[in-house]
């Protein structure tokens, strides 16, 4: 079974914001739509959804036509970034809201709330207001009442745009965890490429409303294909060889010291993790961007030795 979309558009006025996309998403899969603000992607999963008409095109799931349906009969669940809680009832009550709404039996309804908030780390937390909840709290509060009524779709819109970076960075990877464990489909839109390949098993990029590249997150950083995408996934350096514009990947690139390689100067240096996160500027304004397991010294002169085989040929 897979979420078809075939050539769909999306028109707001005279503006095209999503401009002939078609993708197949197979059953089990979290494909991610990245792209700068107002690439369309958020306009593609409203699109999705039923929430905006289509100027052109079709959804479907496994052959079934969903295009004409309203949304409630699609079948779909919905995650967003301001988390759309109901403030009046508690934690259980709002999990629970969709599965009331489907005439879900109370003694179905207590235990698929207790199962949902045990899954996403909140066991106990039935009788909690909403409004006593932090940020990454109510996110997870959101995420069970996604789940709830088992959609065969879940659309995530920025979810954890809201958080700040660390308690995003632990909701993503709990949520990629969640997601594989449960087999879920899954649509998720951001602008951080980084949360996305840590969240999709595919990810599309997309760019004045066109769908510019999808593949793994392994592909799509390996095989940028176009320096659009190249320099979206952080791929800072295009150089020419021979006639073929490549781009300089990451671990394309070695620092040295002074004498050896391309000269260059330290431009930024900046500690992520266990390495060092550098870009150097030659004398003709190229930009190369690597690691190192030291720190450099801003403005210090380096070697830059490339790695040819790890450059990734551009159309």
């Amino acid at each position: 079974m897979s979420l078809e979309l075939r050539q769909v558009s999306v028109d707001y006025g005279s503006t095209r914001a999503v401009d002939s996309v078609s993708v197949t998403v197979e059953t089990g899969t979290v494909l991610a739509l990245v792209g700068p603000s107002g690439c369309g992607k958020s306009s593609l999963l409203r699109a999705i959804a039923g929430l905006v008409p289509l100027a052109g095109g079709a959804v479907a799931w496994d052959g079934d036509e969903l295009t004409a349906r309203p949304t409630e009969q699609r079948d779909l669940g919905f995650m967003f970034q301001d988390h759309a809680l109901f403030t009046h009832r508690n934690v259980a009550d709002n999990v629970g809201f969709g599965l009331r709404m489907r005439g879900v039996s109370a003694v179905e309804r207590k235990a698929r709330v207790q199962e949902l908030l045990a899954m996403v780390g909140l066991d106990g937390f039935e009788a909690r207001s909403v409004e006593d909840l932090s940020g990454g709290e109510a996110q997870r509060v959101a995420l069970a009442r996604a789940l709830a009524p088992k959609p065969r779709i879940l659309l995530l819109d920025e979810p954890l745009a809201s958080l700040d970076r660390a308690r995003r960075d632990e909701l993503n990877d709990e949520l990629a965890r969640l997601l594989r464990e449960l087999r879920q489909t899954a649509i998720y839109v951001t602008h951080d490429q980084d949360e996305a390949f840590a969240i999709a098993d595919q990810v599309g990029v997309m760019r004045a409303g066109k769908l510019v590249r999808i593949g793994t997150p392994a592909e799509v950083w390996n095989d940028p294909r176009n320096e659009f995408v190249a320099r979206f996934v952080g791929h800072e350096s295009i150089i020419e060889r021979g006639g073929q514009r490549f781009a300089v990947r990451d671990d394309a690139v070695q620092f040295v010291d002074q004498g050896s390689g391309i000269a260059a100067t330290v431009a930024t240096c900046r500690f992520q993790g266990d390495r060092y996160r550098i870009v150097a500027v030659d004398a003709t304004g190229v930009r190369w961007s690597g690691w190192s397991s030291r720190a450099l010294d801003v403005d210090a002169w380096v070697g830059v030795v490339l790695d040819e085989h790890r450059l990734a040929p551009l159309d």
